[in-house]
């Protein structure tokens, strides 16, 4: 059995814990294996776990809970994607309370250059349907092949899923349960689908009950996964407007299809067009100008001269910026072996030379 992947699935499973706990700990701790093994009196001084969490930690049964999360993976052949591994998704590394652990059934790119999030109400009319299905045909004639993300639900979701697989489009489907099941039951068959020309990705272990808020955490990855979340229909409340909302907490870019003031599924896309949480789209264009699809950006060089300047230590730290491009402050804390102090010191020093760059989230990448 594979001790990695075993550590990997158990630190997900320890109660009261969570994905923003588990990375401090494995920071703080060194290693991930360390974590099951530490003294109760080094975990209660990690910031964020306390005598109650450190309790959680020494007595927690979660090893063996893990062993058959495995057998479950192996039989229905799951790839899982770790925070720390070189395929997790890059645009979720960014997002701070992102899933430490993700798995999916299927193949597809969770780092493709063009990935897109379509989202809206569960009770969408055939104007929703036939502009979801209208913006990804189009997207489809401009020569652009980006993956489409969105929930597997009724209405909107499963209208995007549908027309990607229609035009050929990779499809990803985020699951507010494990893959032991598809909920609604109604969409099995374009699940299956989405299996054969995509994938089922979840946060969540086999058997968990599609609880509610299963599906507002699963949102957050719809958001965080994604270059920008597209809003067809959404009445004024609604799981659209919360993904939106988290999509804006990220720094990503947020479209609304705008309707009649007296549509009951166009009062949310209105109201978020009119506050300036998301910005008004009518075709694909809109789409392609905002985020410069038509435009082949290269990444600023470094001078050569300044980076011979800088220490030992700052080019180790832009070392690994130039291999995975964005990178949180923990995570540089773990691949480096420095203290927080040490890493802050060193990253403002490359601020003030102009080569790294500040992000939401304490994320840092090159200028």
């Amino acid at each position: 059995m594979d001790n990695q992947l075993l550590y990997k699935i158990a630190i997900s499973f320890i109660p009261k814990i969570g994905p923003v706990n588990a990375k401090k700990l494995i920071a703080y701790v060194g290693s991930l294996e360390g974590v099951f093994k530490e003294k109760k009196r080094i975990l209660v001084k990690i910031p964020g776990i306390g005598e109650t969490l450190a309790k959680i930690i020494i007595k927690n049964n979660v090893i063996e809970e893990a062993k058959r999360e495995i057998e479950f993976i192996n039989k229905y052949n799951l790839k899982t994607y770790f925070f720390l591994d070189k395929d997790y998704p890059n645009r979720l590394k960014e997002c701070y309370d992102s899933p430490i652990l993700l798995y999916m059934k299927g193949d597809v790119d969770l780092n493709n250059s063009k990935i897109i999030s379509i989202i809206g109400t569960r009770k969408a009319t055939d104007y929703g349907k036939s502009i979801c299905d209208k913006l990804i045909t189009d997207i489809k004639a401009r020569g652009h092949n980006p993956v489409i993300v969105s929930g597997l639900a009724y209405g909107i979701d499963i209208q995007a899923h549908k027309s990607a697989l229609n035009n050929n489009f990779k499809t990803i489907a985020v699951l507010g349960h494990g893959l032991n099941l598809i909920y609604p039951v109604a969409h099995s068959s374009v699940a299956k689908d989405i299996i054969k020309n995509g994938g089922l990705l979840t946060e969540f272990k086999s058997n968990s009950k599609n609880d509610k808020g299963n599906f507002v955490r699963r949102n957050r990855i719809i958001a965080g996964i994604s270059d920008a979340s597209i809003v067809v229909e959404s009445a004024k409340k609604g799981g659209a407007l919360i993904t939106a909302d988290i999509a804006n907490s990220y720094n990503r870019d947020v479209f609304a299809f705008p309707g009649k003031i007296n549509d009951k599924y166009s009062e949310g896309c209105n109201r978020l067009i009119k506050s300036h949480k998301a910005a008004l789209i009518e075709s694909v264009e809109d789409l392609e100008y905002i985020l410069g699809w038509e435009q082949n950006k290269k990444p600023k060089a470094i001078q050569i001269k300044i980076f011979n300047e800088l220490s030992e230590e700052e080019k180790l730290i832009v070392d690994l910026l130039k291999k995975d491009n964005k990178l949180n402050i923990d995570i540089i804390r773990i691949k480096t072996e420095l203290s927080i102090s040490k890493i802050s010191a060193l990253l403002l020093n490359l601020e003030f030379n102009g080569i790294v760059k500040s992000l939401p989230g304490k994320v840092y990448c090159l200028m």
